[in-house]
């Protein structure tokens, strides 16, 4: 075993992800790749909701008013 393969095998093994099958040992490896992403999500997330809930108001204003959206 190289020693690439060693390291795997020592990662697998203390954090205990060697009775998981492959595909949910490659979907916990990813998670700390996506962690940094979170901070950014959030400080989006205000703009995208204020744009979408605009949007829709807009949408349940017309229907409540009987007319049809442009």
């Amino acid at each position: 075993m190289n020693w690439i393969g060693r390291k795997i095998h020592l990662y697998n093994v203390t954090i205990g992800l060697y009775m998981l099958d492959w595909w949910e040992r490659y979907l916990f490896s990813i998670l700390p790749l996506l962690a940094p992403l979170v901070p950014l999500l959030i400080s989006l997330y205000p703009q995208i909701c204020d744009r979408n809930l605009k949007t829709i108001l807009q949408g349940g204003n017309y229907l409540v008013q009987g007319r049809k959206l442009p």
